[in-house]
């Protein structure tokens, strides 16, 4: 199918949400199918997304002290079978090298579906004594994981990521890393995506193959869907033992490293497109805009062109100078359209289309009342502004469009999270999609019944730290068991999931 980059093309959200948001992708040239099945080429309109995504995570990781490393993509089969639970979990996604160099190979190698085991072979040589820990790396990489069903940045066979890997001495450190990651994916989310998320803990039957616990932070989309967008778990010393990763501690015995993995990956692109984007196309949060402003010249007559480009030029260097612009978390992109092979028109489509957050509008009837045109693309508000106004005016809308899409994500979300006590109520209610919040007892059986009758699944269970335990009183939506002091229930978050 032959897309075109006009916004009116693209299928509405109410028609179909799922050809919209393909449409937004091939229109706004973010991404496009590779010849090979499943995978992805990610174009400069959307690697620009991701180098602005590790740009900002990378400082907010190296600040807690994680430095940056890089492992091979070949894991020996061996490694994955040494941690029972974790190959399990992997078996199926796994694509494995079985010949190379014109011969068999001896051991198979498997292309890493994540690096916790060829990781733990190396903290395996290098921890030896408390003094070498914490030991805390991360990688930015591509990870392999075979799958039946792909989309374009949600699901695909290969994906771009970053992963950390952590050694600590005791439990207590390494649960503190897991739950300070999941702070900072929390905060990274919703300060640089302007995407809202609900932090918790993953139930024993949604947890990281492999690990003790498994904390997510969730996301809704328009369509109300659940996106995991980021996951941190404390893995214990299940993969320490496995391959002896072990330390002299201060007592002069030998422990066992606690471990930490965590990790995002290019999904948040398209949770970012989810959240944000409309019917023309791209919405983008201007901390993950390239460009910020579009200037476009109108010149409908030639012996006016020469003096509207240069009114375009001193205007884009008035912004770009602005002491409130540059005050700006980052570095301004600007671009002035002199295109004149397409019309103004086309200009102001392709902008919308490519999610540029400011497009400025310049024609010989605004010079003349020394004012110009200022579209902003979040709301499709058009505003006049004198040209003295104007530099401050893009420094004030960029800070308020950022604040602004988060807040009005947040409302989405809270307008469609709904606290529900009874199972026919919660499967008729699924049905419209959102959040739903309700007592649970605990139970795998509980838990799959859920997931047959309804296709949803617990998201995440509300931490302790925001919600309490439930002590007394509240019945298991789907059970009913009653919550007591030694049995009780906890809050569970469900919803149907990309």
């Amino acid at each position: 199918m032959v897309r075109t980059l006009m916004a009116e093309k693209i299928t509405p959200r109410a028609q179909d949400f799922s050809e919209w948001y393909q449409d937004v992708v091939a229109a706004a040239r973010l991404a496009d199918h590779s010849p090979v099945k499943g995978c992805m080429v990610i174009r400069p309109n959307g690697y620009s997304i991701w180098e602005a995504i590790q740009r900002d995570l990378d400082a907010r990781i190296k600040a807690t002290g994680v430095r940056n490393a890089y492992f091979p993509l070949f894991i020996p089969e061996s490694f994955l079978k040494k941690e029972a639970e974790h190959v399990e979990g992997f078996a199926p996604q796994c694509a494995v090298v079985t010949y190379a160099g014109s011969k068999d190979l001896e051991e198979k190698l498997v292309v890493r579906p994540t690096s916790e085991t060829i990781i733990n072979a190396m903290f395996a040589k290098w921890v030896q004594s408390y003094r070498d820990l914490p030991m805390m790396i991360n990688q930015w990489c591509n990870v392999v994981r075979w799958e039946m069903r792909t989309r374009l940045f949600l699901r695909t066979t290969e994906f771009l990521w970053q992963e950390g890997h952590t050694c600590h001495a005791t439990a207590a450190e390494s649960e503190l890393k897991a739950r300070q990651m999941l702070k900072i994916y929390t905060q990274f989310a919703e300060e640089v995506l302007a995407m809202p998320v609900l932090p918790g803990r993953k139930s024993e039957s949604e947890k990281f193959a492999g690990a003790l616990r498994t904390y997510t932070i969730e996301a809704m989309m328009q369509d109300k869907k659940a996106l995991q967008a980021g996951t941190s778990h404390d893995l214990s010393t299940n993969f320490a033992k496995a391959f002896g990763t072990e330390f002299l501690d201060t007592d002069n015995t030998k422990k066992s490293v606690h471990q930490t993995s965590w990790g995002v990956s290019t999904r948040l692109i398209g949770g970012m497109i989810m959240t944000h984007s409309d019917d023309k196309g791209l919405v983008l949060p201007p901390k993950l805009a390239s460009t910020h402003v579009v200037i476009v010249p109108i010149t409908p007559k030639p012996d006016l062109k020469l003096k509207i480009f240069e009114v375009c030029d001193q205007l884009g260097a008035a912004i770009r100078e602005d002491g409130a612009v540059r005050k700006l978390p980052y570095t301004l992109g600007l671009s002035i359209d002199k295109d004149e092979t397409k019309s103004p028109g086309w200009k102001f489509a392709e902008a919308e289309v490519n999610g540029i957050p400011i497009r400025i509008e310049v024609g010989p009837r605004d010079l003349e009342k020394g004012q110009v045109v200022l579209a902003r693309r979040d709301t499709s508000e058009k505003a006049f502004v004198p040209l003295a106004e104007v530099p401050a005016t893009v420094a004030r809308i960029l800070a308020a469009m950022q604040t602004e899409l988060l807040a009005k994500a947040r409302k989405f979300r809270e307008e469609n999270t709904h606290k529900v006590s009874s199972y026919d109520e919660f499967k008729k209610r699924i049905e419209d999609g959102g959040f739903f919040v309700s007592p649970w007892c605990g139970s795998k059986e509980s838990e799959a019944k859920v997931k047959e009758d309804t296709k949803a699944t617990i998201r995440c269970l509300l931490l302790d730290d925001e919600f309490r335990p439930l002590e007394s009183g509240d019945r298991c939506m789907i059970t009913g068991q009653e919550s007591t002091k030694d049995r009780p229930n906890v809050l569970a978050v469900f919803a149907r999931a990309y």
